[in-house]
C-alpha cells in the first residue's frame, strides 16, 4: 500500500485494485501468500490483505487445508502464518497470470 507516494511498512505492496472494485478470489489469495511470504500473524495479514474478520477466517483455514500455509507456533500465545512451497508456487503463477490478463494503457477495455 502507498501513501503520499511511499511504500508502507508491512504491506503487500502489489495491491493493484482502483477504487470501487472488488477483488477476485484469486487476488484476495495473492495478496495474502504475498504477506505470510516471510510469515506474519493473522491480524499482520488481515489489515495488509485489507480483510474482515470473517474472510480471513474462510481463506486461512482453506490455504492451510490445501498445503498453501503453514501455521507454525512460536511460543505459547502467538501464532505465526507461513507460505510453503507449493504456496510460493501458487502465488508466482497467480502473478503470471494476473500480468497476462492485466489492460495495457492502450487497450483498456474491459470485455463484455
Amino acid at each position: 500500500m502507498r501513501l503520499n507516494g511511499k511504500l508502507m511498512p508491512g504491506t503487500a505492496g502489489k495491491q493493484k485494485v482502483a477504487v470501487g472494485q472488488r477483488r477476485s478470489n484469486i487476488e484476495i489469495i495473492a495478496d495474502m501468500l504475498r504477506v505470510g511470504e516471510n510469515g506474519a500473524g493473522k491480524t499482520e495479514i488481515m489489515y495488509t490483505a485489507n480483510m474482515s474478520y470473517h474472510q480471513i477466517q474462510k481463506y486461512l483455514e482453506y490455504l492451510i487445508n490445501q498445503g498453501f500455509i503453514n501455521k507454525v507456533n512460536l511460543d505459547n500465545t502467538m501464532i505465526a502464518y507461513q507460505v510453503t512451497e507449493s504456496g510460493l508456487k501458487l502465488l508466482k503463477a497467480i502473478n503470471t497470470l494476473l500480468e497476462m490478463i492485466e489492460p495495457t494503457e492502450s487497450s483498456s477495455q474491459q470485455p463484455e
